[in-house]
């Protein structure tokens, strides 16, 4: 045993659980494990604008790759507010982030010292535990089951609190002995597997519905293997996108009222039976679940066994990780297939694969102010299968999922279910943090992108390079659109004229200057015919300087976006391809009818 201050035995644990990289502000309340951490060397801190962004930070880097826990910390008081929505954000979407703050000296949490706020209390509804820690001996015991907490059945984040005095206060502590504690996640059992296999079986137009549960077990070869074993079509959620590529064949598209595919939606409609792995049923994915469930049953697998008949009872849920019942699915599946025991969906597949094929929205648009939809083919040409997009909400966000193509999961990182503006800055420095070698390509409106503009300086600072593609309606637009059952516009418009840039035609603030002054590089597009060219040029300037590329592209000011109340009544409002007669829309409706 060796006598150590107990913020140096937290730092000694996190190492001991893989952390190598945190993200934060120091303050006077957490200074003493800023100074464990300086004086261990261990593990790299980057240094935020705004404590938020240190928790956006975190949250990306923890979805860049299996097994990463993301680490954000803050001094006491605003520090840990200012974490809240960070929090939230990671909850929500179930990734394990680790939020360490600073508090008063234990003798003064009663007394409204300064700074000296209840975060225990406050966090407790956004993390899977929250804590502040009154005794310096537990410090290392507290750090350790933080981390087998954030790791166990549905993944999520902890806040540890450190009152100052338990920081400094000397502990006896052994890290040669320390050993991480075993993770549970529950297991489906072969019987159960067996059942959903037998309910597939009887099924003639069934569709696996896969989740980011899938994701967070890095279990997404398995669930190809699945689909192909089974002959069964598959539906992304939005946030289990590249769990099988977009060009697969039995990828049959998204399903939802505004993340979605219109072959998506369509085959969704036609189908009789859904396997659900690792989803939650979001609502907007599934609109109203009289619409979404009339006609078909359910079989739902997730690690959370309180999710399974949380939004609608399914016929069947099993409890289990998304890996384990994968893998039980894929023995059971492939014995059944080589047997002969499974049902012929060759003719079903192929339908849904002619959907995808011929029920498409436009995207070619060539006129000046420019169509988002535009934007999107360009960026599908030109950047490359292995990107990686972050995005969280909005109209930039929603039409990214309808155009884009995501082939490998963890490379459409996505905020999904809080969708907090001003995440996908932060959370995309965490992401390039997570892997220096991935390309990453943030999305933003101009309103998300405001929001935590000056993140932009982390990434100057610590030469985080990647792209981020900005695009400017100069609007609140998802909330200008929305606002059209009410038949108004107001306070949406973000537009004004800017007296320092003229050029910019009333879209009011230059993202260009702004970037710069925060010691990146950026690009304007106007003009379908500067595409090309600014990506080469972005690319190149990302390379040279090691710094963010803003690529910001001026749209017009309103653009309405696909989407609708239910799955079955989608409004398209821009043009639609129907490669096929038989494919139709009516009354710019959502009316496909089969082939």
């Amino acid at each position: 045993m060796a006598k150590m201050r107990a913020a140096e035995a937290a730092v000694r644990v996190m190492e001991k659980e893989g952390v190598t990289c945190a993200f934060g502000v120091p303050g006077a309340a957490i200074n003493p494990f800023y100074a464990a951490l300086r004086s261990r060397n261990t593990v790299r801190h980057i240094l935020a604008r705004h404590v938020e962004g240190a928790s956006h930070m975190a949250d990306g880097y923890t979805r860049a790759k299996a097994g990463n826990i993301g680490v954000c910390i803050g001094t006491s008081g605003p520090a840990g507010t200012d974490m809240i929505t960070g929090l939230y954000a990671a909850i929500a979407d179930s990734v394990p982030i680790l939020c360490i703050t600073g508090q008063a000296p234990r003798a003064k949490l009663h007394k409204e010292d300064f700074q000296a706020v209840d975060i225990e209390t406050i966090a407790k509804p956004v993390t899977k535990w929250a804590v502040t820690v009154r005794e310096p001996a537990l410090v290392p015991q507290v750090f350790q089951q933080a981390f087998h907490v954030m790791r166990s059945g549905r993944p999520g984040p902890v806040l540890i609190d450190l009152p100052i005095d338990v920081q400094m206060a000397e502990i006896e502590f052994d890290d040669e002995l320390y050993e991480p504690l075993p993770v549970y996640k529950p297991e489906a059992s072969r019987a159960q597997i067996q059942r959903a296999l037998e309910m597939m079986n009887a099924a003639e137009r069934p569709l696996i519905v896969a989740g980011g549960g899938i994701v967070n077990a890095d279990a997404s070869d398995l669930l190809v293997r699945f689909a192909e074993a089974a002959g069964v079509p598959v539906i992304p959620t939005l946030m289990g996108w590249g769990v099988i590529p977009d060009d697969h064949p039995l990828m049959a598209g998204m399903v939802g009222l505004q993340t979605s595919h219109r072959y998506g939606n369509r085959n969704f409609l036609d189908s009789d039976f859904v396997i659900g792995i690792g989803n939650r049923w979001a609502n907007r994915h599934t609109g109203s679940v009289e619409t979404y469930t009339k006609g078909r049953k359910f079989v739902h697998i997730d690690v959370e066994p309180t999710q399974i008949g949380r939004v609608f009872g399914p016929d069947l849920g099993i409890a289990s990780d998304a890996k384990a019942a994968l893998t039980l699915l894929v023995e059971e599946a492939e014995k059944r297939r080589d047997a002969g025991q499974l049902k012929d969906r060759t003719a079903w597949a192929g339908t849904c694969l002619h959907r995808k094929n011929n029920m498409l929205r436009k995207s070619h648009f060539d006129q000046v102010p420019l169509k988002p939809q535009r934007v999107y083919q360009e960026m599908n040409e030109i950047l490359s299968r292995d990107t990686c997009y972050v995005t969280t909400i909005g109209l930039s966000q929603i039409a990214g999922a309808q155009f884009l193509h995501v082939y490998k999961p963890r490379n459409w990182i996505n905020c999904g279910q809080a969708g907090p503006l001003g995440w996908t800055l932060p959370a995309a420095l965490g992401v390039r943090a997570a892997d220096p070698d991935r390309e990453v390509v943030a999305l933003s409106g101009d309103y998300d992108f405001q929001f935590m503009i000056e993140e932009l300086a982390v990434g100057a600072q610590h030469k985080l390079p990647y792209l981020h593609v900005v695009v400017n309606n100069s609007y609140l637009g998802l909330i200008r659109q929305s606002q059209r059952g009410f038949s108004m516009d107001y306070e949406v418009s973000l537009a004004f004229e800017n007296i320092n840039n003229t050029e910019i035609d009333g879209y009011g603030v230059d993202h260009v200057a702004v970037a710069e002054g925060l010691g990146c590089k950026a690009i304007r597009v106007k003009s379908p015919n500067e595409f090309k060219d600014a990506f080469s040029r972005a690319k190149e300037l990302m390379r040279e300087h090691q710094v963010p590329v803003v690529l910001e592209f001026i749209l017009e000011r309103v653009t309405n976006i696909a989407m609708g109340t239910e799955v079955d009544s989608v409004n398209e409002f821009e043009e639609v391809l129907c490669l096929d007669p038989n494919l139709s829309i009516a009354n710019n409706v959502e009316m496909a009818v089969d082939p």
